[in-house]
């Protein structure tokens, strides 16, 4: 069954799905069919009666993310199509129950791969470079080929998930927004996201532009080249992953970065050339980093030079002007979780 947008704008057609369909698809949502939780609820593994396996998000009564978001989703992904992008099959709105069904992603999500350890050693080095370049051109789609500008806003290793070829498909675009073909940065009182990934002008000032998610990007590469999360530390910055792979980087001994689980079957000058690529997307200011075409550029083209990285943001994160947050940031677990902050202007 096909319906309009459920915005009523009548701008596309989607599929929604009986909610009884969904009960019979999940055997009423048993526990046993958990995927995994974000944000926006629940996520369940289903088997359509024809036997096609679906993804479904539940929205939570308690969740962070709401109708807006839900809307937002429904509304973006639904008309972006690209083989790095997950795709979005329908939808299903019953009383208070939200639901939205998507193509069922076998290897789930690339946070468990890299962070998970009894998976780790699946990913050998040529894995995560084709896990690098694939999320590179879905973030390339939205910035600049598809038909709108899409700036993700929410760009994490638990939002990144792979096929069963490992091929890496972009995820929750419940905080997305759609840049006008005039605008190159939007100011928002309302900073959300996830901190880690976050660039400094967004988390200090709620500025963000396609180059925020330019330095989401760079600190996944950082993540993916060494298997660490990028934790906020607000004790000792220079245990931050942006801040050791930057003192690593001057020391000389970047491949220090280098995850042990990779073992010793990988290209030095490809791995230093993707550090490289990193390091320049996580520059502390924006009109520093590449745009996301220049990184598959970069990423495709082994000859090709690097120019060499300024300092990265790290340390705008811990400046004086963020002391006032402290407390607040002390009172989160900085993990995969979309968190929402006030800033305070």
């Amino acid at each position: 069954m096909i319906h309009k947008d459920i915005r009523g704008n009548g701008e596309f057609e989607l599929a929604q799905l009986q909610w009884s369909t969904l009960m019979v698809a999940t055997h009423n949502f048993a526990t046993t069919n958990i995927l995994g939780k974000g944000g926006f609820g629940l996520v369940y593994k289903g088997k359509l009666a024809e036997g096609h396996e679906i993804a479904i998000k539940r929205l939570s009564r308690n969740s962070t993310q709401g109708i807006n978001e839900f809307e937002n989703e429904v509304t973006f992904i639904a008309k972006l199509q690209h083989r790095n992008l997950v795709r979005l099959l329908g939808y299903c709105i019953k009383g208070d129950e939200k639901i939205l069904v998507y193509e069922y992603m076998p290897n789930g999500s690339l946070d468990a791969f890299l962070f998970g350890k009894e998976k780790g050693d699946h990913l050998d080095w040529q894995t995560r470079f084709h896990i690098i370049e694939g999320i590179a051109r879905g973030l390339l789609y939205l910035h600049q080929d598809s038909r709108l500008r899409i700036i993700h806003r929410d760009l994490k290793a638990s939002n990144i998930l792979l096929d069963i070829e490992m091929n890496p498909k972009i995820s929750d675009f419940g905080l997305a927004r759609n840049f006008g073909d005039c605008e190159t940065m939007i100011k928002t009182r309302k900073v959300v996201g996830t901190y880690g990934y976050m660039a400094p002008e967004y988390t200090l000032d709620g500025v963000f532009s396609m180059k925020s998610d330019v330095f989401s990007f760079g600190v996944l590469i950082l993540e993916i080249i060494s298997g660490q999360r990028n934790r906020i530390l607000l004790s000792n910055p220079h245990l931050y992953l942006l801040g050791k792979a930057w003192r690593l980087w001057n020391e000389g001994k970047v491949l220090d970065l280098l995850d042990p689980l990779i073992g010793n079957s990988f290209s030095v000058t490809q791995v230093m050339r993707c550090i490289n690529i990193g390091l320049l997307c996580v520059q502390e200011k924006p009109e520093d980093r590449p745009s996301m075409a220049s990184v598959v550029v970069m990423l495709s083209n082994d000859d090709a030079s690097l120019p060499k990285p300024k300092e990265p943001g790290f340390k705008a994160i811990f400046s004086t002007k963020h002391d006032a947050l402290s407390n607040q940031y002390d009172l989160h677990t900085f993990n995969d979780i979309t968190l929402t902050e006030q800033i305070g202007r």
